[in-house]
């Protein structure tokens, strides 16, 4: 069974402008300093670690971070923060991780916050064992409208769901330490689309099947191509199909219910219903990818404040996780894997 969260802080005064400190100063440490800065209120960045000292000075001197370190202790022990912001690469998450736990210093995490579902657990364990809040910058929550799609669906617009299709197809060359990791188009984009769909159907998968390819047009160790079908709890199914080889770009998704169907993109959120040719209801989207990052730390900030959990918690993420591990299981086994009641993948989580 999973652990409920207790937080052992919360009840301070409430608006504090947090100071903030980064662990790791790569490409997606912008993402959270560009957003941070339109949020004086509530943010100040006091810090940045990272061993690479050109990289380091480079990212400080571009946002005015005065202290800088190049040791993890160092910045754990002299950096003095409310909270650590962890940008680092997946691969050392866990030993960068571990530390600032036993610090007892709030953590903000990149997704995925662990490459393994295995790492992942423990990685929860720790935390909550510590009852130490720790969140997940799962930023496509809102930057892509699957709350405002969440919404409508709460409000039985339209009925029971039985089906979800998302396609995303569009070319992406990435570049450094991404280029050599196993798992690619998975672990870059679908944890972001994995997670929206547990969050619109507010269900727990039952079954997922996957199959995976890689394009020669990408430069990269892991997939370029993914074909995925999930069963849900409450007799959904989703199927998602991801490329990061194709000329022809596109991102849809078509939910489907029983008296209504949702049409959506980055940018626009339809609502169609039987006889209609035309949308009832149109809702425009823009929330940037960057105000969505601080919105999700601004989360664990308001729990500190209260000790109220954060919806984008480390155990619920740990499901999403979980759905990840369960797609490349499946996909290197050629089968179909299956959840236990809780979302998570049969027999792997038994130390929470």
């Amino acid at each position: 069974m999973l652990r409920e969260l207790d937080y052992k802080i919360g009840g301070m005064e409430m608006d504090k402008v947090f100071k903030v400190g980064l662990v790791g100063a790569g490409g997606v440490t912008q993402l959270h300093l560009d957003g941070y800065k339109n949020h004086p209120e509530r943010v100040e960045v006091v810090a940045i670690c990272d061993p690479n000292e050109e990289v380091l000075n480079k990212r400080a001197d571009e946002y005015g971070i005065k202290h800088r370190f190049t040791d993890l202790q160092d910045f754990i022990e002299n950096s003095h923060v409310d909270v650590a912001v962890v940008c680092t690469p997946t691969s050392v998450r866990k030993e960068v991780l571990f530390p600032i736990i036993e610090a007892g210093i709030p953590i903000f995490v990149e997704k995925p916050f662990s490459d393994t579902l295995t790492e992942a657990a423990a990685i929860v364990d720790k935390a909550s064992k510590a009852k130490l809040p720790m969140a997940v910058n799962q930023n496509f929550r809102r930057h892509y409208p699957f709350e405002l799609i969440r919404g409508i669906v709460k409000e039985n617009a339209i009925g029971k769901i039985s089906q979800i299709m998302f396609t995303e197809i569009f070319f992406r060359q990435d570049a450094g330490w991404r280029l050599n990791n196993k798992r690619h188009a998975l672990s870059v984009m679908g944890i972001h689309w994995l997670d929206g769909f547990r969050l619109v159907l507010d269900a727990n998968p039952v079954t997922i099947a996957c199959q995976t390819r890689s394009s020669s047009a990408i430069n990269c160790a892991g997939e370029t191509e993914a074909t995925v079908q999930m069963a849900f709890d409450n007799d959904a199914i989703v199927t998602y199909v991801q490329s990061f080889s194709s000329s022809f770009s596109k991102n849809e998704m078509i939910v489907i219910g029983e008296k209504g169907t949702i049409v959506a993109n980055h940018t626009s959120v339809k609502l169609y219903q039987r006889g209609q040719a035309e949308p009832i209801k149109t809702w425009k989207h823009h929330i940037s990818r960057e105000e969505a990052t601080f919105g999700g730390l601004n989360q664990l900030l308001m729990c500190i404040e209260s000790g109220h959990v954060p919806t984008n918690n480390v155990i619920d993420n740990l499901k999403t996780v979980s759905l990840l591990a369960g797609a490349y299981q499946a996909a290197e086994e050629n089968s179909v894997i299956s959840f236990d009641a809780e979302g998570l993948l049969q027999n792997e989580i038994s130390i929470l």
